[in-house]
């Protein structure tokens, strides 16, 4: 990594076969990592390769209709790998998946699997407004919010906020405030339950105390 950690996400582009415990896949255009600081149960990332596109803000780089394409489709494989990802690690909590289960369980299984829950619902993919690293990334986050990583009031609202810009969202028009984060003071809102929408104010202690609860909650729907 360099020295200037805001550049370290530049290595995996470059050397994805140096981080193979980070590394989920690569190819031509794009890696896809684990976050090594996540902020939620489940959190990737998708580095596109384009040196040029790389370097850009998000908002800039997405004016670029084939690329914005081209990432959407990339993302949509990465969020279905995610959702499968939660189902293994939480599957076995869910009342939706207790039908599945028991298909699955049988002997012999069906031909057709039901459906369970809709696992691919539960992770979200953007960018920040304002990208904390200086290469473009997407996050792939499972939306439960609950990491021991996320420790701050600047942590949580950057996703619990329109600071997270969803990836269907772009290409954003000219005059979507957006584009003015620090106008809109996203990062400086109150806490508010994602879920539930309770409102903790500036207390980022009983936010993190209700999000454990909350977590324990949605792994049961």
């Amino acid at each position: 990594m360099g020295s200037n950690r805001r550049d370290d996400l530049g290595a995996y582009v470059r050397n994805p076969e140096s981080f193979p415990k980070d590394v989920i896949y690569q190819n031509e255009e794009f890696v896809a990592i684990r976050d090594k600081f996540p902020k939620s149960s489940l959190h990737l990332l998708l580095l596109p390769r384009d040196r040029i596109k790389m370097r850009k803000h998000p908002f800039e780089a997405f004016k670029d209709a084939e690329f914005l394409e081209k990432v959407k489709v990339e993302a949509g494989k990465l969020q279905k790998l995610a959702a499968s990802e939660l189902r293994r690690m939480y599957g076995k909590d869910s009342a939706q998946e207790k039908v599945r289960q028991a298909a699955l369980d049988a002997h012999p299984p069906p031909d057709e699997l039901p459906a369970g829950r809709d696992w691919v619902k539960e992770i979200k993919c953007g960018v920040h407004a304002v990208p904390s690293m200086n290469d473009l990334h997407i996050h792939v986050i499972a939306v439960d919010h609950y990491s021991e990583r996320m420790k701050h009031r600047k942590h949580y609202n950057s996703f619990a906020t329109p600071f997270f810009v969803p990836l269907e969202d772009f290409p954003l028009k000219s005059d979507d405030s957006r584009w003015h984060p620090e106008r809109e003071g996203y990062l400086r809102r109150d806490l508010v339950c994602w879920r539930c929408g309770r409102n903790f104010g500036n207390s980022f202690e009983k936010l993190k105390t209700h999000l454990w609860k909350e977590f324990g909650e949605w792994k049961k729907i």
